[in-house]
């Protein structure tokens, strides 16, 4: 079987994903044909292609992870940690305050990534009717950080000494671009 199949596995994920992954998918496919001999159908070809592709698959999905990873340890490492905490501190604050329904219309969209559509479904009402829902939770939820402590509720024996206060403005304004 592999010395039948390995050239076209081999050229079926080169075409897929380039030369510097192809051996290692190619191996990897193998090893799975291996561990599942008997579930190999005759002709094997088909099943090893639909195994690589699997291969591929799973391989993209593990560089997006380390990819986000990377740029949230990057977030984290750019800005002073302290002034990160206290900025998210005033964000669930302001979360907290707001009523059951307008927390949970702006966490589908900006937690759990759904589009307006996917969360209007959850919700059980129109995409039109979501979209004005979320409208008005994002206006509370901006009128609530306005509202709140410009430290972010932070205690002042928490606060690092002679750390700049900053408004929460530019960030209630990010907060926004980012939940639309």
């Amino acid at each position: 079987m592999y010395d039948e199949c390995r050239q076209r596995v081999w050229a079926y994920v080169v075409s897929r994903a380039g030369r510097q992954v192809a051996d290692e998918v190619v191996s990897e496919t193998f090893a799975i044909a291996w561990r599942r001999l008997d579930d190999v159908p005759e002709p094997a070809l088909p099943w090893l292609l639909g195994v690589a592709r699997n291969v591929l698959r799973d391989n993209v999905r593990a560089e997006l992870r380390r990819e986000a990873l990377a740029a949230e340890l990057r977030a984290w490492t750019e800005g002073d940690v302290a002034d990160l905490v206290t900025e998210r501190m005033g964000v669930l604050r302001a979360l907290a305050a707001l009523p059951e329904d307008d927390r949970e219309i702006l966490v589908l969209v900006a937690w759990h990534g759904l589009s307006p559509k996917e969360a209007a479904h959850v919700i059980g009402c129109s995409s039109a009717a979501y979209r004005v829902r979320l409208h008005r939770a994002r206006k509370r939820l901006k009128q609530e950080m306005e509202a709140g402590p410009a430290d972010g509720g932070v205690p002042d024996s928490a606060r690092r000494p002679g750390a700049a206060q900053t408004s929460s403005r530019p960030h209630v304004r990010n907060l926004s671009e980012e939940w639309s």
